[in-house]
């Protein structure tokens, strides 16, 4: 009984291999870029007084906007 259970029931369909490797991988790649592009432009000139302020809004604005814009995929 319990081997026509396991046989009867359907497997998950296997993904190809973009979605499961080339795909997350990439939005690896563009995520980092994305953070070390703007945590490098945040301090790359010191206006004076702000401290660690910029840079973490940097990151928080990068991050809000590509929660917005990449959101749905």
């Amino acid at each position: 009984q319990e081997l026509m259970d396991a046989e009867a029931k359907p497997s998950a369909p296997r993904l190809p291999r973009y979605e499961r490797h080339v795909q997350p991988c990439l939005a690896e790649l563009l995520g980092t870029a994305l953070f070390i592009f703007t945590g490098c432009l945040a301090v790359l000139e010191e206006p004076g007084g702000t401290g660690r302020l910029q840079p973490a809004l940097a990151h928080g604005l990068a991050l809000a906007a590509a929660a917005a814009v990449l959101g749905d995929i």
